[in-house]
């Protein structure tokens, strides 16, 4: 699976972000791969799934964030982007009448945001120490609110967060001070309960990391144990090694295949998930010369960043998914830094599910 690495044929050098064309054109099959660099002057980076880079925005914020996940989330109409340096979040709109992604508002956080998700009427802040809801208008026109509806501190609170997913009433939280926590959410989706750690958490839990959620299940990754957990309704219920693969640390699903991005091993497994079981299937679906930061999955396409702090650079790789699960190598880009944060893949289309 790693035979694009070292190839000049899918590999595309980017030298910097200056000459990224100022827009870009929606088409009905549109599907587009973004991350953002992290930086001091962050911007959200706009790719092609072939690795093509189409377009660079400032966020109006500053980056910094790191050891997290989610740093970048999407619904049908917009995307927001954490700014760790400056707390705040950037929310972007899809214009499509312009064919082009849009600053739509800077919102601040209650402190240095490190993950965000949205839920089909609020956007979710997860910070260093607290989590908060922002309404969104019930027909999108007015965008995201800056003030929180609700807010609620994490159990640690010392800048060890590292995700937040939404699930049926309920946020997930993974802190890698060993903790994975839940925070009960109204009936209208605000934030309105005080954060309580889930049931039979393993006794050898180290650094709870990555997590991604469907329905009542929430998959979340112990990375220094080497484990996969699955949590339903406030409880563990099963946990599953991660063979020889060291550390997974972010996860991604599509169907009954669940992704790792395993940092230290440079890789990404591929486990088979039903029910109560989490089963390896592929301890090495693709692999990279970087460590692995986080990686999503879109209607037939699965991206994965990673940073190679000894190339001083970052690649945003991706695949095409097969009805196997099969990994192929599409396309990846170069991007100079090792501080990219975060990857989406944004249909044009705006019936898309969540």
């Amino acid at each position: 699976m790693n035979r694009y690495q070292g190839t000049g044929a899918l590999l595309l050098a980017i030298a910097g972000i200056a000459g990224a064309q100022s827009s870009f054109a929606w088409s009905d099959e549109d599907t587009l791969v973004v991350t953002a660099s992290n930086t001091a002057a962050n911007q959200l980076l706009v790719y092609s799934p072939d690795g093509t880079l189409l377009k660079s925005i400032a966020t109006e914020g500053q980056g910094g964030v790191g050891g997290n996940a989610g740093g970048i989330a999407q619904n049908h109409r917009r995307l927001a982007v954490v700014n760790f340096g400056s707390g705040t979040v950037s929310v972007f709109a899809k214009d499509l009448d312009h064919g082009d992604l849009k600053l739509e508002s800077v919102i601040q956080a209650v402190a240095s945001p490190v993950s965000v998700a949205f839920g089909e009427d609020h956007l979710y802040i997860l910070s260093t120490t607290h989590v908060e809801s922002h309404a969104i208008d019930g027909n999108g026109a007015k965008g995201v609110a800056p003030s929180p509806d609700g807010v609620a501190g994490l159990l640690h609170a010392d800048g060890s967060a590292a995700q937040v997913g939404k699930l049926p009433g309920q946020l997930i939280i993974t802190e890698k001070s060993n903790a994975i926590e839940t925070v009960t959410l109204s009936g209208a989706g605000a934030v309105s309960g005080a954060a309580s750690l889930v049931a039979n958490i393993p006794a050898n839990v180290n650094a709870p990391f990555g997590l991604v959620t469907r329905g009542n299940d929430a998959y979340v990754t112990i990375a220094h144990a080497n484990e996969v957990s699955l949590v339903r309704q406030d409880d563990v219920v099963t946990v599953t090694g991660s063979g020889t693969q060291s550390a997974p640390c972010w996860l991604a699903l599509d169907g009954p295949y669940l992704y790792s991005a395993n940092s230290p091993s440079h890789s990404v497994s591929r486990y088979l998930v039903y029910g109560d079981v989490i089963t390896q299937q592929v301890p090495v679906a693709a692999s990279f010369n970087g460590n692995p930061t986080d990686i999503t999955y879109r209607a037939g396409l699965a991206a994965v960043i990673d940073g190679n702090s000894t190339e001083g650079v970052s690649h945003l790789s991706t695949f095409h998914v097969d009805e196997s699960g099969n990994l192929a190598p599409y396309g990846v880009a170069t991007i100079n830094g090792v501080a990219t944060n975060g990857v989406a893949i944004v249909s044009r289309d705006d019936d898309f599910p969540y």
